[in-house]
């Protein structure tokens, strides 16, 4: 099985929120999950948009799992080393 750290859309339309998960690569995009690892909500304050266990993340990404694309510059954008 290889894991996939993504985005799970959460929220209503027009006002999305997102959770940070690692999930399997062939799940669907709001299927069942393997852990959550953080949250993402790009309509609040700069301060709180963005919230990841980063011990998690560090261990989903040493044991194999993959960012998505948006994943990936998030973690960029909180300082997370690949």
């Amino acid at each position: 099985m290889s894991a996939r750290i993504r985005l799970k859309k959460f929220g209503t339309k027009k006002r999305p929120y997102y959770r940070i998960v690692v999930m399997d690569k062939r799940a669907p995009r709001d299927g069942k999950t393997l852990e959550e690892v953080g949250y993402y909500h790009p309509i609040a304050a700069e301060d709180k948009q963005l919230f990841l266990n980063e011990e998690r993340v560090k261990s989903w990404l040493q044991n194999g799992a993959t960012p998505s694309d948006t994943v990936h510059k998030l973690l960029n954008k909180k300082g997370v080393s690949l």
